[in-house]
């Protein structure tokens, strides 16, 4: 939980609203209903992973750009998460500058 708050302050020093949410469920229901410029979404996520998430999402009509941002990050992992419908996928460790050059492009 602890990382989602620095990321948070570092998006938010940046002039970005960030909403956090710590679960699939609760991920995949504020991007239904909310309008967001951007989802970073982790794939290890209790009740429903990133997979799922975005995959429904998708079905869903939600259009919004996913950054998926995780620890998985095999070659795999990666092809996996973009056939889901992510629009990026980036691996932890990372650098901020490199998130926040991300989150810009997309």
């Amino acid at each position: 939980m602890q990382v989602a708050k620095v990321k948070q302050k570092v998006l938010q020093e940046e002039g970005h609203a960030v909403d956090i949410s710590h679960d699939g469920e609760d991920g995949g229901f504020l991007a239904e209903v909310n309008d967001y410029d951007l989802i970073v979404l982790d794939l290890m996520l209790p009740k429903k992973n990133g997979i799922q998430v975005c995959r429904e999402i998708r079905e869903r009509g939600v259009n919004t750009p996913v950054l998926m941002l995780t620890a998985r990050d095999s070659v795999e992992d990666k092809v996996h998460g973009l056939d889901a419908g992510a629009d990026d996928y980036m691996a932890k460790p990372f650098s901020f500058q490199e998130l926040l050059a991300r989150v810009r492009a997309l």
